[in-house]
């Protein structure tokens, strides 16, 4: 062969590897919400492992980060809807770039250890736990499981948690990816698809199969873990989407058009009740920002949402913004508002989203975009769950984004919460997917707790989901309206909430120390004499 032949065939190849593991990212995308299509991302993982096998750390990194920009530059395009293209940009390469890490660790397992996409499995967890962490208490996004909500691998949710379910998902990928090898070997090489010689053969290829397989076979196992709720004792418990005056970072330009507003809707509610078309609820869900005039502060403001209460003759969990002691600071709460006693428990958001809700080294960053101040009150965090017993109900209040953190669902649910409530704004985000990303995630939470999830949001998707993942019933963007559900108030608890968290820690560490095991092994035996 020419020697300008022979230098071109590692570009080449290089290259193709490239536009794979980019595929390979695409595919994962497509399988988000709004979409329904739960294989794409085994497609996706798959294709990555076509692309990382066999590679070194360096290039397994760099071909992770092609993944990742695929993954992540379409999935969070919602991010500068309204503040331009930077912020969107920053975010999306940031969480590419912690996507390399993982994908360094799967190439020098595919070289080192046997069953190799078992390793490349707990290798993506690894860096989705990463990405939970990390940069500024995480932002785990895009968790492969939230792909997973109408898929035959949900009830994993139930058994094994989050990260286990996003196992399962990567590893049926990654053994598909091995398998897929397998057969191209064979066919290139007359039938010898072994790792050294044919006899290996039959052994990596049933083995790959096995892999498949086993998430599936696992996936029909845990469906008697799931709840669904019957049996339990119920409370019918409203939603209130009060809709706001219009879409976009000014959609509360108007703070007390949009609590009248609400307050409003709970009028409606309150005439279906006496004309006999709606059950009276125990207790109402207003969602996050529905007051974003300090209730504590402003008389006007109390006075509305006590009318609302009175009006409808039950407690209310309003979403407001107050004021903190510090100037320049403010709490994102939930405030359980009694028709009779007025303002009683909070619960104060635990996690404000960075650069949204508040900007760490404001200085920093202003240096590259002048859009930090358009934060001008940096949010404050809590320190305690949101457990909350609104008229003898125990609930957990987890606020907006808070539902994508494993961490602080499985608080308020050790913490005795029998339902689940999602206070929420979406209006920032106008007619984006980012609204149906979240009801995708509080699916598989629904699964994963085993607990009714109610989402409350100020301009949709406001939605009842039942505790098997299913939607019972939703309220359109950008539309006014209420929802009455009888809900199931559920004490038993999942394995999926006892095993979730060490589940996590078990599958992130076990793919760097099963790569050090090895190698420690292989040198000491290349050290003994005659080696």
């Amino acid at each position: 062969m020419p020697l300008r032949a022979r230098a071109a065939t590692p570009t080449r190849v290089g290259l193709l590897r490239l536009c794979t593991a980019a595929a390979g990212g695409l595919a994962v995308f497509g399988g988000y919400a709004p979409s329904t299509r739960w294989w794409l991302p085994i497609v996706g993982f798959a294709l990555l492992a076509l692309a990382v096998r066999g590679r070194g750390w360096r290039s397994a990194a760099g071909l992770g980060f092609a993944f990742g920009c695929l993954q992540f530059l379409p999935l969070l395009g919602w991010t500068g809807i309204y503040v331009g293209s930077g912020p969107w940009l920053a975010l999306a390469i940031a969480e590419a770039l912690l996507v390399a890490p993982a994908t360094a660790l799967m190439g020098p397992a595919s070289r080192r250890l046997p069953a190799w996409p078992l390793w490349a499995a707990c290798a993506w967890v690894g860096g989705e736990t990463l990405r939970a962490l990390f940069p500024f208490g995480g932002f785990p996004w895009g968790t492969v499981a939230f792909t997973q909500p109408d898929g035959p691998l949900l009830p994993l949710a139930a058994v094994v948690g989050e990260s286990g379910l996003s196992f399962a998902v990567a590893l049926a990928g990654f053994a598909i990816g091995e398998l897929g090898h397998l057969v191209w070997r064979a066919v290139r090489h007359g039938g010898s698809a072994g790792y050294d010689t044919g006899r290996w053969a039959p052994m990596t290829a049933w083995l790959a199969i096995g892999l498949i397989a086993l998430p599936f076979l696992a996936g029909l196992a845990a469906l008697p873990a799931v709840q669904a709720g019957a049996g339990a004792p119920t409370a019918p418990i409203a939603v209130i989407q009060g809709n706001v005056p219009e879409p976009g970072l000014e959609f509360n330009a108007r703070r007390r058009a949009v609590l009248d507003m609400h307050a409003a809707e709970t009028e409606k509610l309150a005439e279906a009740v006496e004309s006999g078309t709606a059950t009276r609820p125990r207790l109402v869900i207003w969602p996050e920002n529905s007051s974003d005039i300090d209730p504590y502060r402003n008389p006007d403001a109390a006075e509305v949402i006590s009318g609302a209460a009175r009006r409808i003759g039950v407690p209310i969990l309003v979403g407001a913004v107050t004021l903190a002691d510090r100037p320049g600071y403010v709490y994102n709460k939930g405030i359980v508002w009694d028709p009779v006693t007025g303002p009683g428990q909070t619960y104060t958001k635990r996690h404000p989203v960075p650069f949204a809700e508040y900007i760490p080294w404001r200085g920093f960053f202003r240096m590259f975009s002048s859009k930090v101040d358009l934060v001008t009150s940096d949010f404050l965090p809590g320190d305690v769950p949101g457990n909350l017993t609104i008229a003898g109900v125990p609930i957990g209040d987890v606020i907006c984004f808070e539902v994508v953190e494993d961490p602080l669902v499985r608080d308020v649910v050790t913490g005795g919460a029998q339902v689940i409530v999602v206070q929420t704004n979406n209006a920032t985000f106008g007619f984006t997917n980012e609204t149906y990303q979240q009801q995708a995630m509080s699916r598989v939470r629904a699964v994963e707790y085993g607990r009714e999830v109610l989402i409350a949001a100020t301009s949709g998707v406001s939605a009842v989901i039942r505790p098997d993942g299913t939607v019972e019933s939703t309220i359109g963007l950008f539309t006014a309206g209420y929802r009455v559900a009888d809900v199931p108030l559920i004490d038993a608890t999942t394995p999926g909430t006892v095993l979730g968290a060490p589940i996590r820690w078990v599958l992130t560490v076990a793919c760097p120390l099963a790569l050090f095991g090895a190698l420690a092994i292989s040198r000491r035996r290349t050290s003994r004499p005659g080696a």
